[in-house]
């Protein structure tokens, strides 16, 4: 893989502008007007949010991520997709590069809603 450059430097403010937290992915269902987005239910601890992913052509079974941990951006606001409401977005890694992607995941469980950063 060829590396990417760094893009340009930000603030510590802007970084803390980003809201990425924990949630645990209890669902995984087909968007039927879309080739790529699969939905996903999210429990956040005191809220449960759903979240459209391009994941379904990226997976062999998407339904595999059903029950594990993943990090998620929070504060992004709604996005109307394929005729569904999406309500934040799946912090993967690999996609950018090209790579298959893989979910951003806690190395141990820890309580839904937890913030990262």
């Amino acid at each position: 893989m060829k590396q990417a450059p760094i893009k340009e430097l930000i603030t510590f403010d802007d970084f803390e502008k980003l809201d990425i937290r924990v949630g645990t992915i209890t669902a995984v269902s087909e968007v039927e007007k879309s080739k790529k987005l699969m939905k996903l239910t999210v429990d956040f601890g005191d809220h449960v949010r759903s979240i459209l992913a391009g994941i379904k052509q990226e997976r062999e079974n998407p339904h595999e991520i059903e029950g594990k941990q993943a990090l998620f951006v929070v504060n992004l606001p709604e996005q109307n997709m394929a005729g569904e409401v999406s309500q934040g977005m799946l912090f993967d890694i690999g996609y950018a590069d090209k790579l298959t992607p893989c979910l951003a995941m806690p190395e141990t469980s820890v309580p839904n809603g937890s913030r990262a950063g």
